[in-house]
Parts: structure tokens; C-alpha cells; sequence
């Protein structure tokens, strides 16, 4: 029996994955678009994209963009479920909106359910999409132990996971690369500390999170890391705290700890920016904010309104943009509904926000106000 795939060509073939890639009629891709939609490598794409141009099947627009000439082919409408860390959170709701913005795009249906920072909420969630028949989860839980519950409920459904900020076994994990972005934090800690007291430091506090598992604790080891690196072995000078990953439980932690013995430089590395302002606030009332440098991961809204503060002690806080991810998860769960190659981990890009670069990576942020603030979690 001939195989009707023999009189295939690839170039043709190639041609109508580009076209396929437009789903609504008017839409407007860019290269990169359409890169990440077909697979397709990028001088393949572009040569593509140039061949139907000139053949009239594609409109070239002003900055690179294109638009499809044939009409899309109508196909069933995908439907995502989604279950947020928690509605009352910041770090989330960025994560939600973004996600909204783009399935809204995109023209796919988005079910959002919220978790509420409950284990046992995430596993009803979970059996909620499952009903929902939904043809892709994105989980955003960190409770461990019911991670390997939720990730076989879906694998027995037979719906592809997506799992961010915590891996779920079998899931596509998208979020931070915890380590580095502790190294990063440990590292510009301790170059503060020998760049502004050449390295005279009586103590380094890490202030982490036990509850988080494994996983985030990777970030503690990175600040761990990042810190001997640049300022030599201070295992013998360094206290590890439990603020919960909470602003109120890191300051009353700081707190405890100040009213015993004669200090001089502290430095305090701090899993998230709640428990970096939490440690900001005790030493401030404590009397000794001149005599501290502070760290933290998230880069919110509470730590870039510090990080503006004349002579804050907020050194930095590793940001990791979550109002971002929406294009990237939208991009990864149609992929892989399109049995695109997909890599088992994709790592958001983190950057250092420092008083010197906080009104480069935002320059639009709003006037901080307290009505505005999260201080009880940051991812």
C-alpha cells in the first residue's frame, strides 16, 4: 500500500503550519510569534513568511508583523483551566491577569479557580478542571505533599499539567530556577556588605521558609552559596530564622532575635520581600536600621516602593515578573496541545531590581499606597 505521505513536500506543508498559525481572522504575528506557534526555526519562518508575501497568501505590517490573507480555519475553541495560588495574593493575581489578558488574545477559554493558599482546596480545584473536561491544567500550589495527589489526578485524566512555581511530578514545570535567583540575591548581598563596610560583618540571618518544601529551600542554598562566594567561609556567623515567608512572622522573628546580645553589622537574606520588609521594620524600630542590609526575591510592588526609599537598606530583590507570564504559559499549553516539542522545565527570567535600576524594569509603577500592599506572600 502507497503511502500518501510520500508525495508530501516539507516546504508545503511547512507553509500551511504558518498559516495555520493565525486563528482568527485580522490577527497580527510577529516572527517570534510564529516561531513559537509552528516550531519552525526562525530562518525557516522568515524565508516562509517571505515566499507567502509574495505570493499574496500574507500581508507584511508596519514593525514586523504579518497578517494572513486566508480566512483561518475554524477549530474548536480550546478551554485551559487554571487554579491560582490564592485571589488575596499580589504575586498571583499578576500571574491570573496576565494569564487572562493572554488566553483573551489568544482567543481561548480560560476556566480560573483560586486555591486560597490551601492544600486542600488545590486537590478540589483540581478535580473541578478534570469535571470541566478541560484540555490543559496550569496549577499554581506550593504545599508538597499534595503536589504528586493533583499531578496523577490529572495524568489520569489525561490532561496535560502545567505546574508553576512548584514542580508537579510529570508536569511541564514553569517558574523560577530557585537556586540561581538565591545565588543572585546572596551574591549582591555580599558585595554590598564589602563594597559599604568592607566586609565587617558580625552576622547573616537567613530568613527562610520550612513550610515551602524542597524546592524553594533550593533558594535558601543559593543565598547560602552566593554569599560564601564572594565573603569566604561565614558558616560560623550565620542564623537561620523562621518568619513563615510572612511579613508580620518575619518581623516578630527579627524582632525576638535583636533583644539578645550586642550586635554590629547584620546582613539578612530573606527567602521573599514580606520577609525582607518584615526584617526592614524590626530593625527600624529596634533602632538599628543603619546597622542592617536586606534582600529579598519577587520584586513586588511593597519591595520596588523601598527600593525607592532615600537611603533604604533594601539592598535589592530578585524580581521575577509575574505580570508577564501569561504569553509564555498561553504559549507552552498550545504547544504542547499541538504536540509541539516541550521542554520537561522552562525557567522565567529573573533580574536584580536595585534602587539604582527599580525605574528601569518599571518605570510606570503607580504611587505606592497601602492600600495597594501584600505583604502576607510572595511566591
Amino acid at each position: 500500500m502507497v503511502d500518501r505521505r510520500s508525495y508530501a513536500l516539507d516546504s508545503v506543508r511547512r507553509a500551511c503550519e504558518v498559516l495555520q498559525a493565525f486563528r482568527f481572522e485580522g490577527e497580527a504575528l510577529r516572527l517570534r510569534d510564529l516561531v513559537a506557534r509552528t516550531g519552525i526555526n526562525k530562518t525557516t519562518v522568515f524565508r516562509l513568511v517571505r515566499s507567502l508575501d509574495e505570493g499574496g497568501l500574507l500581508e507584511a505590517l508596519p514593525l514586523g508583523q504579518y497578517r494572513s490573507r486566508v480566512k483561518p480555519i475554524q477549530l474548536r475553541q480550546i478551554h485551559l483551566g487554571y487554579a491560582a495560588q490564592g485571589s488575596d495574593l499580589l504575586f498571583s493575581r499578576e500571574i491570573t491577569m496576565s494569564l487572562a489578558r493572554a488566553a483573551d488574545k489568544e482567543k481561548i477559554a480560560l476556566l480560573s479557580l483560586s486555591n486560597e493558599f490551601s492544600p486542600k482546596a488545590a486537590v478540589r480545584n483540581a478535580d473541578k478542571l478534570i469535571k470541566a473536561k478541560v484540555d490543559l491544567a496550569i496549577e499554581h500550589q506550593t504545599f508538597e505533599e499534595v503536589a504528586p495527589i493533583i499531578a496523577e489526578k490529572f495524568r489520569e485524566a489525561r490532561i496535560p499539567l502545567i505546574a508553576i512555581g512548584f514542580p508537579h511530578p510529570g508536569g511541564i514545570y514553569y517558574g523560577v530556577n530557585n537556586y540561581e535567583a538565591g545565588l543572585l540575591a546572596g551574591r549582591a548581598l555580599a558585595r554590598w556588605a564589602k563594597q559599604r563596610w568592607d566586609g565587617a560583618v558580625s552576622e547573616i540571618i537567613v530568613l527562610g521558609r520550612p513550610m515551602g518544601g524542597s524546592v524553594p529551600h533550593l533558594r535558601v542554598v543559593g543565598m547560602e552559596r552566593g554569599i560564601s562566594e564572594v565573603m569566604g567561609d561565614y558558616a560560623t556567623r550565620m542564623v537561620h530564622l523562621n518568619g513563615d515567608g510572612h511579613f508580620d512572622g518575619a518581623m516578630r522573628v527579627i524582632r525576638r532575635h535583636l533583644r539578645f546580645g550586642e550586635r554590629g553589622n547584620v546582613l539578612v537574606a530573606a527567602i521573599n520581600d514580606p520577609s525582607a520588609l518584615g526584617a526592614l521594620r524590626a530593625f527600624e524600630e529596634a533602632g538599628m536600621i543603619q546597622s542592617c542590609a536586606v534582600v529579598g526575591h519577587g520584586g513586588s510592588t511593597d519591595a520596588r516602593a523601598e527600593l525607592r526609599r532615600s537611603g533604604t537598606r533594601l539592598v535589592g530583590s530578585v524580581a521575577f515578573f509575574p505580570e508577564n507570564y501569561g504569553p509564555d504559559l498561553i504559549s507552552i499549553a498550545t504547544g504542547i496541545l499541538g504536540h509541539k516539542p516541550t521542554p520537561n522545565t522552562v525557567f522565567i527570567a529573573h533580574r536584580l531590581l536595585t534602587p539604582a535600576n527599580v525605574n528601569h524594569y518599571y518605570p510606570n509603577d503607580s504611587v505606592f499606597s497601602e492600600g495597594d500592599a501584600d505583604l502576607r506572600h510572595v511566591d
